[in-house]
């Protein structure tokens, strides 16, 4: 303990000082009989095994999650695959006591930033997030990967709110700009009647620029009539620009309005949970909607969870025979706070034509 408390200590003078090494402060040691000769070659070894940390003036936190899963794909000519589904790593900071900020990148894949915003906290009905964060539409969207009861989002819900399957491409549901939000009516038990977030965004995703002077609207609203109960509501509009027109810097074609309407429900009682939303969306001309509707209940509390899930996507509701349905079965196993593995099946079935390939999947979460 000394040991490490002494090359603390060196090595912060050091960095301070900026004007000599941990080896030439040991080496003066030395020489002036401070400590032996084996002293601070023992020093000088330990160091180099041991990682520095250095601590900020402010209070840090550094956090993050791993995700690995294989998959058993029935689909002809594809390939049963393992995957680093996700690698975060989660930054979190206090400024104030009332302005903190969060860096978040997944490093699976391609490196990308996730979240990367400061957040104000004036009082509990006003405060505001700038920056790259999660766009405020829809319960599936805005729930942590590390929170879904099942491995995958709805349908529906990675279609419109700027995941896999939007027309935006995958951003995990986050875009860049400004919310308000906070809550009303405190009715006990921690509980707030009203909650609500609304904001301005670019409308292009993450890690891009804005493509026109228009901004997306987006909010959400949830009722907390009684503990364990939430109603709420989405809405989203704006405008997207034609994919073949992005990097044309002469002329902007606007694909169409975007627009969105979701409705949700929310209900916790005991050991049991249920999920449903009802989306509706437009882009352009063409009409589309989707439901979902998912059962939890826990057969050993905090420990075994097995969960089921009817969703249900119309990418254009003006045509026939295109309804895409989900019937999904999953079991979650907690084995402690920070480790989860999930198990599911999910049966695929198309209107018209219709192709073997459903899917199983195992999924490992870590968290630390």
């Amino acid at each position: 303990m000394k040991k490490i408390l002494l090359i603390t200590t060196l090595l912060l003078f050091a960095v301070l000082s900026n004007s000599q090494t941990t080896n030439d402060i040991l080496n003066v040691l030395v020489k002036n009989g401070t400590i032996k000769q084996e002293v601070a070659d023992s020093l000088k070894a330990d160091a180099k095994k041991k990682p520095v940390q250095v601590t900020s003036s402010k209070l840090i936190q550094i956090g993050g999650y791993g995700q690995f899963r294989y998959q058993f794909l029935q689909e002809k000519d594809k390939n049963d695959q393992f995957a680093v589904r996700r690698a975060y790593l989660d930054v979190k900071g206090a400024i104030t006591k009332n302005w903190s900020y969060r860096l978040q990148a997944d490093f699976a894949n391609t490196p990308k930033a996730i979240d990367v915003y400061t957040e104000l906290k004036v009082n509990d009905y006003l405060n505001f997030t700038i920056g790259q964060q999660v766009i405020p539409f829809s319960l599936n969207n805005i729930t942590s990967n590390t929170k879904l009861e099942l491995d995958d989002r709805t349908q529906a819900v990675g279609a419109f709110s700027s995941r896999g399957g939007d027309i935006l491409g995958d951003n995990n549901g986050r875009d860049i700009g400004v919310t308000a939000f906070g809550t009303f009516f405190p009715i006990g038990n921690n509980l707030n009647l009203i909650e609500y977030r609304v904001g301005l965004f670019n409308g292009t995703g993450i890690n891009k620029l804005d493509l026109n002077d228009d901004k997306d609207v987006i909010g959400r609203i949830v009722f907390h009539p009684i503990k364990g109960l939430d109603i709420g509501g989405s809405y989203y509009t704006g405008f997207t620009p034609d994919s073949a027109t992005l990097n044309n810097k002469t002329k902007e074609i606007l694909l169409g309005k975007r627009q969105r309407i979701g409705a949700e429900l929310s209900y916790t009682y005991k050991f049991l949970n249920f999920k449903g939303e009802y989306l509706v969306a437009k882009d352009g001309d063409i009409n589309k909607n989707g439901y979902y509707a998912q059962l939890g209940a826990f057969v050993i509390p905090e420990k075994i969870q097995v969960v089921g899930r009817y969703d249900t996507y119309d990418p254009d509701s003006d045509k026939s025979a295109n309804l895409n349905t989900n019937i999904t079965f999953g079991a979650n196993f907690f084995f402690n706070p920070n480790t989860l593995l999930q198990v599911g099946f999910t049966i695929r079935q198309e209107e018209g034509t219709s192709i073997d390939n459903d899917i199983a999947s195992i999924q490992l979460q870590i968290n630390f």
